[in-house]
Order: C-alpha cells, then structure tokens, then sequence
C-alpha cells in the first residue's frame, strides 16, 4: 500500500500533532513520552512512510550517542575485520557507529576527523597511519573528544591505545625460526606507512642480538598501501639478487609475505620446511587470505576481536566514566604464533 512520503521532522510533526522536541525524546528512547503520545506517533509511523535522520536527532543534544571509527583502509580484510566488530559492539552498546576509510592517504584521516566534529561525537575510535598522520589535527581533535586509538599508536594522544605486543609477537617468531632452521632475515617497506613496522624492526634487532645472531633487514622500495605488489616486485628482485644471507625471511607484515610468495613460485622457489624446499617465508598479522596461500602461510596471529572489543569497551567506560585527569591507559596483547607449512 503506497505511504505519503515525509522528508522532515517537522512536517512530521505537522501530521502527527506531535512537537518535535517531543518526537526527539520518542526516537531517542520511546518509553521517555506518554503512552498515548506514542501511540499517536506510532499510529503516524504507520500511516506515513517517515524515517528520523538520527544523527540530526543526535545535533540536538548536548552529548550525542554517535561514535565515529575510522581505520587506514576499509578495503583492507585486517581493517574491515576490526571495523565490524567495532560497529557492532557500538550498537550493542546502544550507540550510532560511523564508520569513515583513509583509503591509504593520511590527507584523508585528518578530513574525517574534522568532518565527524560537526556530528558531535560521543567519542572517537582511531587506527592511525601514526608516523605520515597530520599529528597537530589528531592532537587538536583529541582535546575536544574522547578518542581511543587501536592498532597504531601515536605517543600521548587520546585517552587510551589498544593494540598488540609487537616485541613479544616478533620474539615469538624469532624463536620459532632460530630454533626450527637458519635464523630469519627481516623484509620490510623502507618508508612504511603503519608505526608497527618500526616498533618491528626494533623487535627483530633485539631479538636477534637475545639469539646471538647476526641481524640482515632489507628494505622494498615502494610506498602506498599496495603491500602486496611491493612484496612481490622487491621480494622477487631481491630473491633473483641472492640478497637473503639466509634461506629464512620474517616480513613485516602477512601481505609482503603474500607477495613474496608470488615471486618465489614465478622464480621456481621451493617454500616450506621439508627437504626438498630452499626458502623459508613467515609474515605478521595472521592476513585472513592467509591460510590459504600456496603454501600457507606461517605467521604470527592478532587477536582481531580481542583488539577491537577492549578498544570500544575502553571508550564506552571513557564516555560514561569520565575520570577527569586520569593516566592514559596502554593495552597490548600478546601475538600467538600460528605454524603452517611456509617455515
């Protein structure tokens, strides 16, 4: 049966005989009118095809139940992961999530924060690129709103960072493939966008000098977030060089390990760990493309709901809690090392 369209809360308001404050407070919480006030707005509802702008809703109230999200790249199966568990521990909280991408450009994550400003954010959930971030917008932002980051960590800023131990992770893997055959070589991006391929790096050279070996890192030209073209172009060059001191390379991430998985098979390297393979690959992150590389990929596992549920639990105790001078608070999980048949 066809409904007259209602563009607006106020010709709405016109139809139902109903104040718009009052239609406010029925679509922020129904049970907060009279029954027989909902009962004329629900009589309304179904008479007219009329749905509230909720974040319009939202613009009228001192402290709104938005909460913005906002990750490096969507397109990213990491990133787009740990946005669904966000967004959906948002609305079990009673919250309105927005979900904004980068798309890869730094540019962009300081154009979404400046755009949820006029949504009047609850609090914020940041993962930053950190490092190439526009560092003063995030800092500025984060004074005006409750902001937790997850993944990437950007020293001092927001209230709270949740993310993985990237020391104990990269130890784990270390140990794993020092023990297990030739100890590893590193292969990273020589400008990487994301902090943790830095706070890696570290981790591999402490690791290494614990394992008394010698440490070898080898950086892909290349910059954006095509990980795995970098991974397959510089790895592969790098292989055809003879560049590796050892038969075994840790990337810094699953996609370079993705990509250079690519290159050894176009090469005719062997990967794995049986007698008749003379390349060992492990990456980090536990990529959900992952398991089912050929051959699949040893690697080291991030608890991807763990990060994003202690993330938004975090900022909804922050929002409902506030602790007016508190110390920032750091949250790292431990990695856990997933053996597959790459190394």
């Amino acid at each position: 049966m066809y409904k007259q369209k209602i563009r607006n809360m106020d010709a709405f308001s016109t139809v139902c005989g109903v104040s718009r404050p009052t239609l406010s407070k029925y679509f922020n919480d129904p049970d907060s009118v009279k029954r027989s006030t909902r009962d004329k707005i629900e009589q309304a509802l179904d008479k007219y095809d009329y749905r509230p702008n909720i974040y319009a809703v939202n613009q009228n109230r001192e402290k709104t139940r938005n909460i913005g999200i906002v990750v490096p790249n969507l397109a990213d199966p990491f990133f787009s992961e740990i946005g669904r568990v966000v967004e959906l521990a948002c609305h079990d909280a009673g919250y309105s999530p927005i979900v904004l991408s980068s798309h890869g450009r730094p540019s962009l994550e300081a154009s979404n924060l400046n755009s949820l400003r006029s949504l009047k954010p609850a609090g914020v959930l940041l993962a930053p690129f950190g490092r190439v971030s526009d560092v003063s917008v995030v800092e500025s932002f984060a004074r005006d709103v409750p902001v937790v980051l997850f993944d990437a960590n950007i020293d001092g800023i927001g209230e709270a960072f949740v993310g993985t131990d990237n020391n104990q992770s990269v130890d784990l893997m270390v140990e794993y493939l020092c023990r297990s055959g030739q100890p590893p070589c590193l292969f990273e991006m020589k400008s990487p966008l994301n902090p943790n391929a830095n706070k890696r790096r570290q981790a591999y050279l402490d690791s290494m000098q614990r394992h008394g070996f010698a440490a070898h890192v080898l950086q892909a030209e290349g910059t954006g977030w095509d990980f795995e073209a970098i991974g397959s172009a510089e790895g592969g060059r790098m292989l055809a060089e003879n560049a590796f001191a050892t038969n075994t390379v840790l990337c810094s991430n699953d996609r370079l390990a993705i990509g250079m998985l690519s290159a050894a098979y176009g090469l005719g390297l062997r990967v794995g760990h049986g007698t008749d393979c003379t390349l060992r690959i492990a990456g980090h992150d536990d990529h959900p493309y992952s398991r089912y590389t050929c051959p699949s990929l040893t690697t080291i596992a991030q608890d991807y709901s763990a990060i994003a549920t202690r993330a938004a639990q975090t900022l909804f105790s922050i929002i409902e809690s506030p602790e007016t001078g508190s110390d920032r608070r750091e949250t790292l999980l431990d990695g856990k090392l997933v053996m597959r048949n790459s190394a």
